[in-house]
């Protein structure tokens, strides 16, 4: 296994509607790249109830964020509230957040959703009704949950491997004959 090694940590957040591919991807891109792991759902399985098991997510992404490794969560961020909230709290410990957005039409999604945990026609579109799709200014990067897994790393690779702009200062202007440039 490669480890992932870039300049400064990254925190990559995949999110996704229920059955959209988003454990599957996640959880895959961890295990090849060898980056700690952090799924909501096994909060929400473990705790007693929702506040608990937002607490205890809390707290592990609090301990994940102090190796300053470069990590891979899997985050049920419905509304752009929760996800700019989570992104001011990875950027202030010096991450730089990835957001990955996984979509698959909704038919699909269902049926995986209904497969893998029993979810009915009725509760999916209401969790469906809850996600709020990223507004442009998230930046997210967007990936199909029906392409194979090499084909949605590579895209993420790509965009961790892009050089970020490099903002230089606009060449100053040379005064021509007559020209008079006030500064």
């Amino acid at each position: 296994m490669k480890s992932l090694q870039l300049d400064k940590p990254h925190a990559i957040v995949v999110i996704g509607i229920q059955g959209s591919g988003k454990s599957f991807f996640a959880r895959k891109f961890a295990d090849t790249f060898n980056a700690p792991f952090l799924e909501q759902s096994v909060f929400q399985l473990a705790a007693r109830d929702e506040t608990a098991a937002g607490q205890l997510m809390d707290d592990m992404i609090d301990e994940l964020l102090k190796t300053n490794r470069s990590v891979v969560l899997e985050l049920a961020l419905s509304s752009r509230a929760e996800r700019t909230e989570l992104t001011k709290r990875l950027r202030s410990a010096g991450y730089v957040p990835l957001l990955v957005w996984v979509q698959v039409d909704v038919d699909t999604a269902m049926a995986r959703a209904y497969r893998t945990t029993g979810t009915g026609q009725g509760e999916y579109r209401e969790r469906g009704r809850r996600f709020s799709q990223p507004h442009a200014s998230e930046r997210s990067l967007v990936i199909s949950g029906k392409h194979t897994f090499a084909t949605q790393a590579k895209a993420v690779l790509k965009k961790l491997s892009s050089p970020r702009p490099v903002q230089t200062p606009a060449p100053r202007a040379q005064p021509s004959r007559g020209q008079i440039i006030v500064r």
